[in-house]
């Protein structure tokens, strides 16, 4: 239960550990303390000094983010116990929908000719899974390269190449789509995201609390195994059709 000195406020717009930093500093001079957590994206504020109106006024010149007061049934606590035993299904149901809309579409198309292509499916699946996860990263691409940024293991040392990344998916899945040089796309495939893919092992191994930012910054899932196989997907089809 919250002490009844502690104000607990739901914070909309973060999407990173950098997130957290911005909106922390910006609450820091409305209490006496402040505790801020990305998942579940919340504010706890020991003793504040400030009303609803002033928070969101200070964290409007801090970025675009906005604090509301939670659901009047949901504690921090119940908050924080629905997020942390969220099945799986539901935590993953966005990349699982999109993962089976690609599928399905590829499926229908390959399923046309007498003879099923499995090379050519393989190809317009791996076009489909660029083309689309470069399409959510694109959305808020500065939001995508901070968040990926926080375990990337090139993005880390040079911001940049967070901004880079989607650009590379577009190029890839544009390639696959158009079967492009199959050999050279193939070979930077497996090069591009077995590198990707080692950022993804290393936060998982470590049990890192972040956000996966594979969707871009749209949906909020944490770094799993998922994420690893997705990456690794990618790469085995690519080294598939390499033999």
């Amino acid at each position: 239960m919250l002490a009844e000195d502690t104000t607990q406020l739901e914070i909309q717009g973060m999407h990173c550990n950098s997130c957290v930093n911005k909106v922390t500093l910006a609450l820091k001079p409305l209490a006496k303390s402040v505790t801020v957590t990305l998942n579940p994206p919340l504010a706890k504020l020991h003793h504040a000094t400030a009303t609803l109106s002033q928070i969101n006024q200070a964290l409007g010149l801090a970025g675009s983010y906005q604090a509301s007061n939670p659901s009047a049934h949901q504690t921090a606590e119940n908050s924080t116990t629905i997020s942390a035993h969220q099945s799986w299904l539901s935590t993953y149901q966005p990349l699982l929908l999109i993962f089976a809309y690609i599928l399905i579409t590829t499926l229908a198309i390959n399923l046309q000719p007498a003879v099923f292509n499995f090379e050519r499916w393989m190809m317009d699946f791996m076009a489909g899974f660029f083309l689309v996860f470069s399409f959510f990263k694109l959305l808020n691409i500065r939001a995508f390269a901070e968040s990926y940024a926080n375990y990337d293991l090139l993005a880390m040392r040079f911001k940049l190449y967070g901004f880079i990344y989607p650009i590379i998916e577009l190029g890839l899945g544009l390639a696959y789509l158009f079967a492009l040089a199959p050999q050279i796309t193939n070979v930077v495939t497996i090069i591009f995201m077995g590198f990707s893919s080692l950022g993804v092992i290393r936060a998982v191994l470590n049990k890192q609390k972040i956000r996966c930012a594979c969707l871009g910054a749209i949906f909020n899932l944490p770094m799993s195994t998922i994420t690893i196989i997705e990456d690794l997907l990618m790469v085995a089809m690519a080294a598939w059709m390499l033999i």
